[in-house]
């Protein structure tokens, strides 16, 4: 299977407020990829571009893609082969 391509759920229906929400979390995380999203939630990136020009205002919006423009974490094709998982051990802890 290429690389670049993952196999993800198809999107047919509108997100929950709860699925919007962590959506948009996992795209402001920096080791989260964008192919991560899509096979969670089923939205590419460009769909979740969009979703973040909806949701954020307008200067959120432009320093959220001046932060993840050629950030190599964000896309998996990028990242170092070292760098082998989503998140900071420590980012979820138990409640």
């Amino acid at each position: 299977m290429d690389r670049h391509r993952m196999k993800s759920k198809s999107r047919k229906q509108p997100l929950s407020e709860t699925d919007r929400s962590r959506v948009i979390e996992m795209a402001w995380e920096d080791r989260t990829p964008f192919e991560a999203i899509e096979a969670n939630y089923g939205l590419p990136e460009k769909a979740v571009i969009e979703l973040m020009r909806q949701s954020l205002k307008p200067a959120s919006f432009r320093l959220w893609r001046k932060r993840v423009s050629g950030r190599k974490t964000k896309h998996r094709a990028l990242r170092p082969d070292e760098v082998s998982r989503g998140y900071c051990p420590t980012q979820y802890k138990p409640r």
